[in-house]
Order: C-alpha cells, then structure tokens, then sequence
C-alpha cells in the first residue's frame, strides 16, 4: 500500500539534534535545540518543581480525566500569571484559559479553533519565525503568509513590518512572539509594540501571541509588555503559552492557550468552540504537569522562589550573551557584534548562512540551527572558547 511513499525529510532542529547524538566526536557542541541547560550541560529540575511534585504525589487519589479545558486549579493561576490578576480584561471575564499539550498544543488548538470559526482567514507568521510556525499553522488547513522583520542591518525593521501589517486583510490572523523572537532575539521596544499593536487593530486582524519565554530575558511582568499593548486594543485575541521553559517542564508538555473576546458572552461562545476541537483531537489534556505548575503557582511562597530560579536561568542566559559577544571579539571575528548585545532570551541569529552553518557542524563539531541560531544557554566556560574560535575561522 506505501511502496511508492517517499520520506519526509526530518524536522529542522529535532532532526538536527538526532544527528548530533549520532556524532561520535567527543568535542561536538550543541547550540541547536531550544532547550535551556545550566554550566555542566544539564537541564535541571528546579527545586520548587520537586517539591510541588512529592506534594502531588503525596496527596493524589486518582487518575480521572481532566475536563476537556484543563482544571480550573491550574487555569487560574495561569491566567494570572500571563495577563495580571488585576486586569481589566481578567475582571471582566472577558479571558479564559485552558490547559494544552505545551506551547505548541496551544497553536495547533488555535490554528484548528480559527479553521473552524473563520476558515477563509490566512495566518500571518514573521521572516524568520519558529521553524514549526508553518507546519503547524500548515496542518490545521491555515495558508500561511509572511511579514518582514529584520532590515539588512540585522534589526527589527518596523517601518516595513508596520506597512505590512496595516495591510493585512481584516479577519487574518497574525502571529507575534511575545517575548525573545526565535530565532532572531530581536523584540520590539515598549514604543515599538504600541506601534504593532495600532497596526493590527487598524487592520482588523486577530493577534495571536506566541508567548513561549515568560520570564528569559526581563522580569515576567515585564515580559508582557508587548501582551498589553495588544490587549488594550484587541478586541480579540489568542495567546499561546508554554512552561516547558520558564519551569524547565520540557517533558511534561505543559502549556496553556487563553481566549480573549469582546466581552465575557463572546469569550464563553469561543471557548465552547475551542473545547469541541480539543474533543476530537486529544479530548483532555496530561494531569501530571500542569498539577506541579498548579501548585507552585497557588503557594505564594513556592511562587516567590520559582521567580528567583526563573531569575537565575535568565542572568545566566544574559550572561553568556556578553561573554559570547568578548569572545568573538578576542578571537577575531569580524564585525562589531553589537547586535548581539540587544538580542534579547536564549537564541542570537548570527549572520552566517548555510554553507558556514554546515562549516561548523562538518569541521568543528558546533549544531546550529538553520542559517545561524545559537542557543546562547548552551555555552560554558568550557566550549566557549572552541566555539568562538571555530565560528571566527568560517567567518574569515
């Protein structure tokens, strides 16, 4: 029946850290996956995620389906987190909020919530963007599109990004990254995002806020900056949340996708619309992990500490940042590296191309993404300098 099946080729970066495992070289680097590690190379479990999970497991007494949207245990306190418990829209019912599958539930729940309610809508997605963007948009029977978001000089090119997005048709949907681009690391300023934000509302599209790195490279308050901009013009919008990162929970696939509406009748309407796609896809989402965000997120004194560690990942992640940019400097790769500096969470897009790309990878060892994305989490005082050294030799 599949004699004649052709293979897919493997995903851009999942595919890529299956053949960095295969490599059997002792001084490879990994800059490639999207994964937070620590000095020694690791992924830690935080402690504040320990101990909620022995409290979960010390107090369980069953294993029954969640409800369809998550257990309002655990939707609450999220919603919180991600908007403010004391905004407007919040107080107003006019946000709900359900538990996914991780981030990328949330956008295929959305991409298959906007197919069903608004089929001839396209989904608008940034050059670059997320390598998964378009594949998941793509599945849910979405054309996708694109808007500009770098200029030559390697930042963000609002002036072109604002005429395109004012041009977008009414009724498209148009995805942004909430905080720390991926792959870029270039975000909008406050003044920027007001701008985007007037842009989308004058076009009529409906936002939909990728918000993977809460917390990664400013405060989680701050991080939202670019969320509350579109909230107080939105009339609409979709936000796409995910704690594999910002509780290191990689495994649990815990995520969250909120629907904000006009008012709380049309926030109920699209939430029911949402609860049947989750029906026919997955029906209700895992327990385990969104009980351990749960948790932390309900015990105010688990949720100070989980910021202090979310606090730590991210002057760690800073503070490769500086040190990637001296080492660059000491050896000699040209170019001044300064937007390096404004590039802002885990990856910086280097200016690279894919025949240096695969220079890096085929004689140095060093897994980047793409035509250049480096997890900056993934250096240590030990692979920083081979690293520097190998990219100021393809670059020369």
């Amino acid at each position: 029946m599949f004699a004649d099946l052709e293979p897919r080729a493997p995903d851009a970066i999942l595919g890529l850290m299956e053949r960095f495992r295969a490599d059997d070289r002792t001084d490879k680097v990994s800059l490639a996956s999207g994964v937070y590690v620590d000095e020694s190379g690791t992924t830690p479990v935080l402690e504040t995620v320990r101990e909620a999970e022995a409290r979960v497991l010390a107090t369980q007494t069953t294993k029954v389906y969640k409800p369809i949207g998550g257990d309002p245990a655990y939707n609450g306190p999220v919603r919180d987190l991600v908007f403010g418990a004391d905004h407007p829209a919040v107080t107003g019912g006019r946000v709900e909020t359900m538990h996914t599958p991780g981030g990328t539930g949330a956008l295929r729940v959305a991409g298959d919530l906007v197919s069903t309610i608004s089929p001839d809508a396209s989904v608008w997605l940034s050059t670059p963007t997320w390598p998964n963007h378009p594949q998941v948009f793509g599945a849910a029977g979405l054309p996708v599109r694109s808007y500009p978001y770098l200029g030559e000089d390697g930042e963000l090119d609002i002036d072109t990004l604002l005429g395109v997005l004012k041009a977008v048709p009414a009724g498209d949907v148009v995805v942004l990254h909430g905080c720390c681009h991926n792959p870029t690391g270039i975000d909008p300023t406050a003044a920027q995002w007001e701008l985007i934000a007037d842009a989308v509302s004058e076009a009529g599209a409906l936002p939909l806020l990728d918000f993977a790195y809460q917390g990664f490279a400013d405060g989680l308050d701050e991080a939202a900056k670019g969320l509350r901009a579109l909230l107080a013009r939105a009339r609409t919008m979709l936000v796409a949340s995910s704690f594999s990162k910002n509780f290191a929970l990689y495994d649990e696939r815990v995520g969250a996708l909120s629907i904000v509406g006009a008012d709380a009748a049309e926030t109920a309407t699209l939430l029911s619309h949402a609860k049947a796609v989750i029906r026919s896809n997955y029906s209700n989402p895992p327990a385990h992990g969104g009980e351990i965000v749960a948790t932390v997120l309900s015990d105010p004194a688990l949720t100070e500490r989980w910021i202090g560690e979310v606090g730590v990942m991210r002057d760690r992640i800073n503070g490769n940042r500086a040190r990637f940019v001296q080492g660059l400097q000491a050896a000699g790769a040209p170019g001044d590296h300064g937007s390096l500096m404004r590039q802002r969470g885990m990856f910086s897009l280097l200016p690279l191309g894919e025949e240096r790309v695969a220079r890096l990878r085929d004689e140095f060892g060093v897994y980047v993404v793409g035509k250049g994305r480096v997890n900056v989490a993934g250096l240590t005082a030990e692979n920083l300098e081979p690293v520097c050294r190998a990219i100021a030799a393809v670059t020369a």
